[in-house]
């Protein structure tokens, strides 16, 4: 890529300035030996070492394109691609510009989930088919305008929940069906993995000048950081992340409800948690406890990005193991990620095993066209994280309580009461006072119409907040 300073500050000064404008679609008919052609938007690490590595080395895939608003990841993944596979790929600051490629098949997105929404329509509407990562969308809202895009302008649209292609996921899900272990009395999701704390600065951080911040930021506010560094941390703030109950989330969630059939949102839900000890400027919690109510099989997630105790370097579990969803049965439980099989005593009584091939999937997918060779469709995406954010949506609406008020609270589900048993004694170890921890209140759900009863602030956050003109559009069909 060749790009001079002042055409960069150009382009970043009027980067907002037209954000919709007529792509020059094309929508090719791939055969079983036709060159698939890919762009990659997001060259973090997701983009630049998973996406571009394992959809080039799939036989007749190219990486044709590549597209960041850091003219530092850009320059290294241009010269990664030339030097790996021999031949160079165009490289882009904006992705409406590389969008214009006629010639283009496939988008791979790999930025942040607040640029999901958008880039993800805007790949449709130019008739180019959408690998994008998770989680699918920053808001509830936003997630059912990327399934209509994909439906209106009939593009297959994949969603980076790898599970889902996972050979260990599609074995213990047969296991349980068969009803190996009897019946499923309830599904245990989480995920212990501890992070540092992200800093908190008395002067914001300079923005380089290879960076174009007014592109970055896109829909999200353009404030000022203050943490130490601007890639990825911003995950751990709720302007441009959903933390690790959604972030990690819903991949655990992902497997509980596609096990169960479930294909809406719960009835109700509540969550408890905090940000403990980091004392940065993240504002999403590192410690949290999620109820989902669905009648027949409540489904509960627990995150903790703390370690084990005060001092210690090492990981909390969760019967042994650190991040899965643990399938709790009437004859024993299935720990479904990592293939581990228990009886009702705790013994191990069987392992499978198995990898995944979610690239794989989508290409085939790609050269047949049809969506139902997709493992991850676009709608399994969007009610996998809408699930996630329903619960962010109660922490974010609670107010620290005393324990006694928090117990009251999740007296109502016995289940829940005894994850929050084990909140508090996580939080001892850590000598957290319990009386800190935000109590977010039980909020009904119209799971039709994916949002929340009777609640205007709730469904507040359910549309979201975007920053002109990077406004997501509704998508009608």
């Amino acid at each position: 890529m060749s790009i001079t300073r002042r055409e960069f500050v150009k382009r970043s000064a009027t980067a907002g300035a037209a954000v919709a404008f007529p792509f020059a679609t094309s929508s090719r008919v791939l055969g079983a030996n036709d060159q698939i052609r890919v762009g990659v938007v997001g060259l973090g690490n997701r983009g630049a070492y998973s996406h571009i590595p394992r959809m080039a080395k799939i036989k007749g895939v190219r990486i044709a394109a590549i597209c960041d608003p850091d003219r530092v990841r850009l320059d290294k993944a241009a010269a990664d691609v030339a030097k790996k596979y021999g031949y160079k790929a165009d490289a882009y600051i904006d992705m409406r510009k590389m969008l214009e490629k006629t010639d283009l098949d496939v988008v791979c997105i790999g930025t942040m989930q607040y640029w999901h929404s958008l880039q993800t329509i805007w790949a449709c509407q130019a008739g180019k088919h959408v690998y994008c990562e998770k989680p699918l969308g920053h808001f509830i809202w936003e997630g059912r305008q990327m399934v209509n895009a994909a439906r209106k302008y009939n593009r297959l649209v994949q969603v980076g929940t790898q599970s889902r292609s996972q050979r260990t996921v599609h074995q213990t899900m047969k296991y349980i069906r068969d009803g190996q272990l009897g019946k499923i009395k309830y599904i245990t999701c989480f995920a212990n993995k501890p992070r540092t704390p992200i800093g908190k600065r008395d002067t914001p951080l300079s923005i380089p000048e290879t960076l174009d911040y007014e592109l970055w930021c896109g829909p999200a506010r353009k404030d000022p950081i203050y943490r130490n560094r601007i890639q990825y941390d911003c995950s751990f703030t709720w302007d441009k992340g959903d933390g690790e109950s959604c972030n990690q989330g819903v991949h655990e969630i992902d497997v509980a409800r596609w096990l169960m059939g479930i294909t809406q949102l719960p009835r109700r839900v509540i969550s408890i948690g905090g940000r403990f000890v980091f004392n940065d400027a993240g504002d999403v919690p590192n410690t949290q406890i999620i109820y989902y109510d669905y009648p027949e099989v409540p489904i509960l997630y627990e995150v903790h990005n703390l370690t084990e105790a005060k001092g210690s370097k090492k990981p909390p579990t969760f019967r042994g193991v650190r991040t899965d969803v643990c399938v709790n049965c009437e004859g024993g439980y299935v720990m479904m990620r990592s293939g581990l099989v228990f009886d009702k005593d705790g013994k191990r009584i069987k392992q499978f095993k198995g990898g995944e091939d979610h690239y794989q999937n989508f290409v085939k997918a790609v050269r047949s066209g049809k969506r139902e060779d997709l493992n991850a469709d676009v709608l399994e995406g969007h009610i996998s994280t809408a699930i996630c954010h329903a619960g962010n949506v109660s922490v974010r609406l609670g107010k620290p309580a005393p324990a006694a008020e928090a117990k009251a609270a999740v007296s109502q589900a016995p289940l829940f009461a005894e994850m929050y048993d084990r909140l508090l004694v996580h939080l001892k170890a850590h000598d957290i006072y319990p009386d800190t921890a935000t109590l977010g209140p039980w909020l009904e759900l119209d799971p039709k119409n994916e949002c929340f009863k009777d609640n205007a602030k709730a469904n507040e956050l359910v549309k979201g907040f975007y920053r002109k003109p990077w406004t997501v559009p509704e998508v009608k069909i």
